[in-house]
């Protein structure tokens, strides 16, 4: 059986890709524009700074960074469920795996941030 390679990169830019898709399905309405607006910046913020975190100058740069990632994405859970709530796209059954993504990464991204938390933690030692 082959190894199961796991990318966080490709995961968050899938995610974005995903995103993308939702949103040119919004509706053309104030609320769907706004909505649709929101969502677009908050789903696609996840994989461009995760992309800067790794490359970030120091530990601490990472963690911030990583931090501002766990944001994005928790806005993007909020507007999932907003989304699905209102039945801005149809079906919301659609709607199901994304935000079970969404909640994936966000445990993802807060492990690895607790895990950069305790390493800086042993090297301050």
């Amino acid at each position: 059986m082959a190894e199961r390679v796991y990318d966080l990169e490709n995961r968050l830019i899938e995610f974005a890709a995903r995103v993308i898709e939702v949103v040119e399905a919004m509706p053309g309405t104030k609320a769907g524009n706004y909505i649709a607006g929101q969502f677009v910046r908050c789903g696609l913020a996840p994989a461009l700074l995760y992309g800067e975190a790794q490359i970030a100058e120091s530990r601490d740069d990472f963690i911030h960074k990583m931090k501002i990632v766990l944001k994005e994405l928790k806005e993007s859970r909020v507007c999932l469920k907003l989304i699905m709530r209102k039945q801005m796209k149809k079906p919301v059954s659609r709607l199901e795996n994304l935000i079970t993504e969404c909640e994936e990464l966000i445990k993802i991204i807060s492990k690895s941030i607790d895990t950069a938390k305790k390493n800086n933690r042993k090297n301050r030692s």
